[in-house]
């Protein structure tokens, strides 16, 4: 058989049930033709965004495919790469590449573009070597720590023939290269396997959290990849030990616990940065400890335990205590169990639940006024509180955009279930939460999906909105339009005085309308609720919503 109908079998294998794209690619029809869905969006990007969504809100348990055309198809994909590289999230991209006698400069080549924003990049170079790669391709996606993986497709490697049989002949009995191949037809699903960690090691951890007088916990999105939630939750009690999410790891413990400290991102509660500061320990679990800009850095001092899957995140950043390079969901129960054999278990430290309920209390109470605001323009807190109100958690997933949308909502939105909140910016690519709740409503259509953004993202990838509409992925848009890049006019005095740099318009209700969505604009608080409601009930019909707001500029953050 063609090595694309062979991709397309294997991909049938691996249970996949859909795609995402944009043409041109021969891998397009293949898999249609084994009954594997195709959605096209209107952008390579937004493609890749897509299955980035699916699999976050999947937990990487299925895996978001993408197949691009050669040369422009592969470059216009590249910031939807480089954000799932900087996250970690594990899709696979296939795009075509042209043929083997024509890899030369100044051709786009994507194994050679790729390699600094790939976990793994490679080429089919030739037909019988596809189930080959096709197996080490999904075998590096699922295995380790999570990222992109990228195969490129020559088109005439796409259309040659690739059965071999059992002995290493051509069908045409010339014999093959001293290296094994395998018929198409032998290939199996490729399987998870997870490393535990060194039982030295896990007794040693437990008696460095049993010696500390105030540690913490900080909670990566190694949680949600391990669905190491129950664990998490479980450790925090046994010993009494508060919990802070990674922005990435946002909903990995409930923020409703009485343990929860909340979110520490670029900006936060004030409970994160009262027991950082106060810690003399912090056990980080399932997060690479990178120290960036949207992620609450660890102050100097403390002594740091890491469970990590990569060992190249121990001692990356900071020196550490000690380490263990295993499965979250592993070694958790490793150091549970080990806290019990020890019988170490602590009795609920009522004093510091009420310290940390005081502190949230506190820092709540100072914001109020800003989440209930009857001001004219809205406060896109106002927005946040009505949002707080109108959904059910339970049943919601939402994600922020980036720059001022996600700065706003990350401390205050209260995520108490898995999964409830996609996390996401170590690359903050304007515009990636619609693809991503595109992809989170396809993981779980039964969520109410919801993306939270302003007018600048919208303006990068709006068109795409009618990607929702033409697939029926009924998602709900809520577009902060204050007609500026928020934050940036006080940097440009100059600029914008005479050229008004950074003010941007529209009517974005309007384009929603004219791509085929539902779409209202709202201009007082009062109508934000029932207008929320109402795209809900339009999301019933299969519709995707848009709301836009009209809100003033405010770059007032809590940090």
């Amino acid at each position: 058989m063609k090595v694309r109908t062979a991709i397309a079998k294997i991909l049938k294998k691996e249970g996949i049930d859909f795609v995402t794209g944009f043409p041109s690619s021969p891998l397009f029809e293949a898999v249609a033709l084994e009954n594997i869905r195709t959605i096209q969006a209107r952008t390579e990007r937004v493609a890749v965004n897509i299955a980035d969504g699916f699999t976050r809100a999947s937990f990487g348990l299925k895996n978001g495919i993408t197949f691009v055309q050669w040369g422009p198809g592969a470059e216009n994909a590249f910031s939807g790469v480089a954000h799932a590289f900087a996250d970690s999230v594990p899709i696979l991209i296939i795009p075509g590449g042209l043929e083997r006698n024509r890899l030369v400069v100044p051709n786009f080549i994507a194994t050679q573009n790729y390699q600094k924003v790939t976990k793994w990049v490679d080429l089919i170079n030739l037909p019988n070597r596809a189930s080959a790669m096709m197996r080490l391709a999904f075998s590096y996606m699922r295995n380790g720590r999570p990222g992109p993986v990228m195969l490129e497709l020559p088109l005439d490697v796409a259309e040659e023939e690739t059965e071999v049989d059992r002995t290493g002949m051509r069908l045409d009995g010339t014999e093959l290269d001293s290296y094994a191949f395998t018929r198409q037809s032998e290939y199996k699903a490729v399987k998870r396997y997870k490393p535990a960690g060194d039982p030295a090691d896990i007794k040693t951890v437990v008696n460095l959290l049993l010696k500390a007088k105030t540690p913490v916990i900080r909670a990566g999105q190694g949680i949600h990849y391990a669905q190491a939630w129950g664990e998490l939750r479980e450790l925090a009690e046994l010993l009494q030990i508060p919990v802070y999410t990674t922005m990435n790891g946002k909903s990995a413990f409930p923020e409703n616990h009485p343990l929860s400290l909340g979110t520490g991102g670029r900006s936060r509660p004030k409970t994160v940065l009262h027991f950082h500061d106060k810690s003399d320990l912090v056990l980080a679990i399932g997060s690479s400890c990178t120290i960036e800009e949207f992620t609450t850095p660890i102050p100097p001092g403390k002594s740091v335990i890491q469970v990590t899957v990569d060992e190249r995140d121990i001692n990356k950043e900071y020196p550490l205590e000690h380490a263990i390079i295993g499965d979250a969901k592993l070694v958790l129960r490793q150091l549970i169990d080990e806290v019990k054999n020890q019988r170490a278990e602590r009795i609920e430290n009522l004093e510091l639940r009420r310290e940390i309920r005081a502190i949230k209390e506190q820092w709540l109470k100072e914001w109020m006024p800003r989440l209930t605001s009857n001001d004219i323009p809205i406060s896109p807190y106002r927005v946040i509180g009505d949002i707080m109100k109108v959904l059910d958690e339970k049943q919601t997933i939402i994600t922020h955009d980036s720059g001022n949308p996600r700065d706003q909502l990350l401390p205050f939105y209260q995520a108490n279930t898995p999964g409830s909140y996609i996390g996401w910016g170590k690359s903050t690519t304007m515009g990636q939460s619609l693809g991503l709740i595109m992809g989170a409503k396809l993981a779980r259509p039964e969520k109410t999906c919801v993306h939270f953004t302003g007018d600048a993202s919208f303006g990068m990838v709006g068109m795409d909105f009618e990607t929702a509409v033409r697939e029926k992925i009924p998602i709900i848009t809520i577009l902060l339009n204050n007609s500026t890049l928020g934050g940036h006019a006080r940097k440009y005095p100059t600029a914008y005085e005479h050229y008004k740099l950074t003010s941007i318009y529209g009517d974005y209700s309007k384009v929603a309308e004219g791509l085929g969505g539902y779409a209202e604009r709202v201009v007082k608080p009062q109508d934000i609720i029932p207008a929320i409601q109402r795209s809900k009930k339009v999301n019933e019909s299969g519709k995707p919503a848009l709301v836009e707001i009209m809100t003033r500029e405010e770059p007032v953050f809590s940090r």
